[in-house]
C-alpha cells in the first residue's frame, strides 16, 4: 500500500522561511530512517504558494489564479510517498515525524494512493 504523507502549510512555510539547520538535520534523519527501512519512495518540500498558481475549471473552461493563496490551512508545504503493509504502519511512521517541525505543532495528513488493481481491468488498458 502506498500512502502520501502531507505536511500542511503554516504561516512560516507560506512566508518562505527556510527550516533551521536543526530541523533540516532532524528531517534528514527521519527520511534516512524511512529510506533504510525501504518504505520511502520519494519526498520533497514545496515552495510557498506565492510561487504557484491555481487552475479551476467551470463549464470546461480554465481560470488561472496566481498565488499566494490566503487559506494556508488548506495548503501543502511538502509531501512524502511511502510504501508500507498497512495504514497502521503508515500511521506509525507519521508518529515519528520530527517534533521540531512547526514548533511542535505541524499538521500532517495521511492519504492512501490508488493502486492499479483498484480499478477494473478494462479501464487499465485504455
Amino acid at each position: 500500500m502506498r500512502f502520501m504523507i502531507i505536511r500542511k502549510a503554516d504561516p512560516e512555510t507560506e512566508a518562505g522561511l527556510m527550516p533551521s539547520e536543526e530541523l533540516m538535520s532532524a528531517m534528514g534523519e527521519y527520511n534516512k530512517e524511512m529510506a533504510e527501512a525501504g518504505v520511502l519512495l520519494m519526498g520533497d518540500g514545496l515552495r510557498a504558494s506565492s510561487f504557484g498558481a491555481r487552475v479551476e475549471f467551470a463549464g470546461g473552461s480554465p481560470t488561472v489564479t496566481d498565488g499566494p493563496f490566503t487559506e494556508s490551512k488548506e495548503l501543502i508545504a511538502g509531501f512524502s510517498i511511502i510504501e508500507v503493509a498497512s495504514k497502521a504502519e503508515a500511521v506509525e511512521w507519521v508518529r515519528g515525524w520530527p517534533v521540531l517541525d512547526g514548533g511542535g505543532s505541524a499538521r500532517i495528513e495521511l492519504r492512501q494512493l490508488f493502486e492499479p488493481e483498484d480499478f477494473a481491468t478494462e479501464n487499465l488498458s485504455e
